[in-house]
């Protein structure tokens, strides 16, 4: 496993992230999976060498972050051995200000967050969205505190416009404010978007790039099929990625990954993740697992350096989408 510095900063972190999404209640999303059919991938990754693991609030409704911090315990992961990652921003309870990054969330929310992970503080503490409601100040101000308070040690967001991005960036310059050292954005061979402004930003202002969904909520395996959207469970009922990556251009990157994986003799997770990791600025993309090979996928991509012709193949078909996924 290789290990690098997140930003600017001096934690260094596995190029490989492990999602937590996947990890938690199989009553919020039938394709998630419950706490003890959950150990084993906290285990593989960390027998791999994985140590960044990210999860947020809203993931089984508070159930990920149990789960995350409870099977890092008993694998016997040391707190100076990992790196732990959640969000704020989505609703957690049926009254106004159980969301977003208000003040008052933000301050009920990271010690909420810090009882479900059972631990002292966590490593990056990122706004899972921008939320128009609450002035950029305050939102800096709120994460700022978390900071100081030693909650947090460094503080991250999520997709955005690169304008708003740009905007936190400079109050947290010129006010004094804890500054953002991270953009989980999203970002793949099907969905790159963020090539026009977020990602050549956050390489001038030395913000890593932790990107979510790096194979395309697995779209880039090959396993997805016009007609019937494809075998697993998170593919027959996943409509936030059906509304993203069925066009015809999508499957036109699929075959090209496949031409390429078939050459290489790897799967095509391999290649899509290869891909992403030789984008500069990307620090560490998030994947999911849900089954052993998926990790296996993830660690072996690290060893494909894809040459000048295969990313010209790859990145070829590509056309711009029309939802940009920020919201």
């Amino acid at each position: 496993m290789e290990y690098v510095s997140l930003g600017n900063t001096g934690l260094k972190v596995s190029r490989i992230c492990l999602g937590c999404m996947s990890y938690g209640s199989s009553k919020w999303r039938d394709w998630v999976l419950d706490e003890p059919e959950s150990i084993p991938f906290f285990r593989q990754a960390l027998d791999a060498g994985i140590n960044f693991f990210d999860t947020a609030d809203m993931y089984s409704s508070g159930a990920s972050e149990e789960v995350t911090g409870r099977a890092l315990k008993k694998l016997g992961a040391r707190r100076e051995q990992v790196a732990i990652a959640t969000k704020v921003y989505n609703p957690m309870g049926d009254t106004p200000n159980e969301r977003g990054t208000s003040k008052k969330h933000i301050r009920h929310a990271v010690d909420a967050s810090l009882k479900r992970l059972g631990v002292d503080y966590v490593d990056l503490y990122q706004i899972h969205r921008y939320d128009s409601t609450a002035p950029m100040e305050e939102t800096l101000e709120a994460l700022t505190d978390v900071i100081n308070q030693g909650k947090a040690l460094y503080i991250g967001a999520s997709s955005m416009y690169a304008w708003q991005f740009a905007k936190f960036l400079h109050l947290a310059d010129q006010n004094g404010y804890a500054r953002f050292v991270s953009m989980q954005n999203h970002y793949n061979l099907v969905y790159r978007e963020e090539e026009r402004e977020m990602n050549p930003l956050c390489r001038a202002e030395g913000v890593g790039l932790i990107p979510w969904s790096p194979l395309a909520r697995g779209f880039l395996a090959g396993n997805r099929r016009p007609e019937d959207r494809g075998e697993t469970v998170r593919a027959k009922t996943d409509e936030y990625a059906h509304g993203l990556y069925y066009q015809a251009a999508d499957f036109q990157v699929v075959e090209r990954v496949t031409e390429i994986a078939k050459k290489r003799k790897a799967a095509n997770a391999q290649i899509a993740l290869a891909w992403i990791l030789q984008q500069p600025g990307v620090t560490s993309p998030i994947i999911g697992a849900t089954k052993p090979h998926h990790i296996e996928d993830a660690v072996k991509a690290l060893e494909i350096k894809l040459d000048k012709e295969e990313l010209k193949a790859l990145e070829a078909p590509y056309q711009p989408h029309p939802i940009l996924g920020h919201s």
